[in-house]
């Protein structure tokens, strides 16, 4: 809903050729992110149609920016305990 897409274009990614449209935010027309619309390679068709928005990008509901918390990442077993 807050959302507009750009133009398909061909754009080469980490797992090999794909169509994207960027995505836009509605407010600032800022990129946030891009939605595959086709796969080249049969192994990556899953992403046809899903969205990747990109965090650092996004504000919060607040207005602010959202931040990782290197203490919210860090994680480990009940095993390293013992």
């Amino acid at each position: 809903v807050n959302i507009t897409v750009g133009e398909k274009e061909e754009r080469m990614m980490m797992t090999g050729m794909h169509t994207v449209v960027d995505i836009f935010c509605v407010g600032c027309g800022s990129i946030v992110g891009w939605k595959y619309e086709a796969a080249q390679e049969k192994a990556q068709k899953y992403k046809e149609g899903k969205f990747i928005l990109e965090r650092f990008k996004v504000l919060g509901p607040d207005g602010s920016s959202y931040l990782v918390s290197q203490e919210g990442q860090v994680s480990g077993s009940d095993a390293d305990d013992a």
